[in-house]
């Protein structure tokens, strides 16, 4: 059931031909991108959904499957536990085929330290009516009895887990029974306009008419907008993740450390990933954008590896175009998938951390490595807005944090494609917070 990250090689389910013309169009087959189409299509409007790879090909089959309200800035709290209660009420067989299970998610502390960043979050998150708490040396160690190294805990009973690999092929079939048109290898290559507003996309299969288009494009959403007019402050980093031959049950639910994360998966092994280590491959886009990251830099300096550049086609590679014909072949069309390297020494160590953690179990074989690219923004918070171009809306920069939101997200975009204002909290989320002069809110997330 669980398998490994979707990539080229994995055959296409949704190969048909394109409509003449849609209500809305979406770009990108990620969680985001299905989520939002379906949940547009579901008040009845025409939807296309165009995939210039695969359906999850990238960060959203390589994420870590956690579905957490715990330890997120609280500005994405009133959407994320709406987004719980979505992912609970899919119907029974929906919820079993993608290994849906809400079994906890739990941060271990080392130092009392932590501990009290903790407790700052918690004075902030209790007000939205979370069910996290703190947890005492004596509450941790029961837990994991045969644990070694931490203080204490927080810990919120709620938040879920399900298999990144299954969960958006399981959910595009039931998307496409309820009406949206999915088309995978067929890159959204450019806009068309009529009097200043969006009129059709362009795919490399053809035009398609529409008056909507949500960009969902994930990593390639910065390259997409600023070849129409738009700019936004978007990067990418890469993020290693590593999966244990089945191990002993001895925790159900997914945990993290300063050092290492974990999950259990559906097959008994275990999801074992850095927590906060990432690399960043320096392009064009990281110059233009650096002011805007200093902040977040400083504050990530000693967790990030720098590269000096990206492999070619990556969409911040020095050679990737930033303006072309629509009549050509575009960049989304030569790098269909982003399949970055994993960071061998890095796992190695991740093997290490476990071992000390748990030295009951020792050192895990290690079964699979992969890696994805994560879309951050300045402030690690997403833009869910109208864009400048009128008809065009974004849904880009989860930071991290699309897999387990995207229900909420897309239930925030609806909105958004209806003209109506969105029913959850999404001020924070506004495309107008970069480049206004004011300095952006700093994160409340742990």
């Amino acid at each position: 059931m669980t398998g490994f990250p979707v990539t080229l090689a994995t055959p296409p389910a949704f190969t048909g031909p394109l409509p003449e013309a849609v209500d809305v169009a979406v770009i990108g087959g990620g969680i985001i991108g299905l989520m939002a189409a379906w949940s547009v299509a579901s008040e009845g409007k025409r939807v296309l959904l165009c995939e210039k790879g695969r359906l999850a090909g990238e960060q959203s089959s390589r994420n870590w499957g956690w579905i957490r309200q715990q330890g997120r800035d609280v500005a994405e709290l009133p959407v994320m536990m709406e987004a719980i209660r979505l992912w609970a009420d899919l119907p029974r067989a929906l919820r079993d085929a993608i290994g849906f299970r809400q079994r906890g998610i739990t941060y271990f502390a080392r130092t009392e330290t932590r501990m009290d960043a903790f407790a700052r979050w918690l004075d902030l998150a209790r007000p939205y009516g979370v069910d996290s708490r703190l947890l005492s040396r004596r509450e941790t160690e029961a837990m994991l009895p045969n644990a070694a190294g931490w203080t204490g805990a927080l810990h919120t009973p709620s938040d879920a887990m399900a298999e990144p690999f299954v969960t958006v092929p399981v959910l595009a079939r039931a998307a496409a029974e309820a009406g949206v048109v999915i088309r995978e290898g067929c890159a959204v290559r450019g806009l068309e306009t009529s009097s200043g507003r969006l009129s059709a996309i362009v795919t490399e299969a053809g035009t398609v008419r529409c008056t909507q288009a949500i960009l969902a494009g994930g990593a390639w959403s910065a390259l997409f907008l600023r070849s129409v007019g738009v700019a936004l402050p978007q990067l990418s980093v890469l993020s290693s993740v590593s999966a244990t031959a089945r191990l002993p049950a001895f925790f159900q639910g997914a945990a993290c450390d300063d050092r290492f994360a974990f999950r259990r998966r559906a097959d008994g092994s275990y999801l074992l990933t850095p927590w906060s280590f990432h690399e960043f491959y320096i392009g064009p886009d990281a110059f233009r954008n650096l002011r805007a990251f200093l902040p977040q830099i400083r504050a990530d300096l000693s967790s990030t590896r720098f590269h000096p550049a990206a492999p070619r086609g990556y969409p911040d590679a020095w050679s990737t175009p930033r303006r072309w014909n629509t009549t050509d072949e575009s960049p989304f069309e030569r790098c269909r998938i982003l399949n970055p390297r994993p960071n061998g020494p890095e796992i190695a160590r991740l093997q290490n951390h476990f071992a000390a953690a748990f030295p009951a179990i020792g050192v895990p074989e290690i079964t699979a490595t992969w890696a994805g690219m994560i879309d951050v923004l300045p402030d690690a918070l997403p833009v869910i807005d109208h864009a400048p171009l009128p008809g065009l809306i974004l849904a880009t920069g989860m930071s991290g944090h699309g897999f387990g939101i995207a229900p909420g997200i897309a239930k925030v975009v609806a909105d958004l494609a209806a003209g109506r204002r969105p029913r959850l909290d999404a001020a924070a989320f506004r495309y107008g917070r970069f480049g206004n002069g004011t300095s952006l809110a700093k994160s409340s997330a742990l």
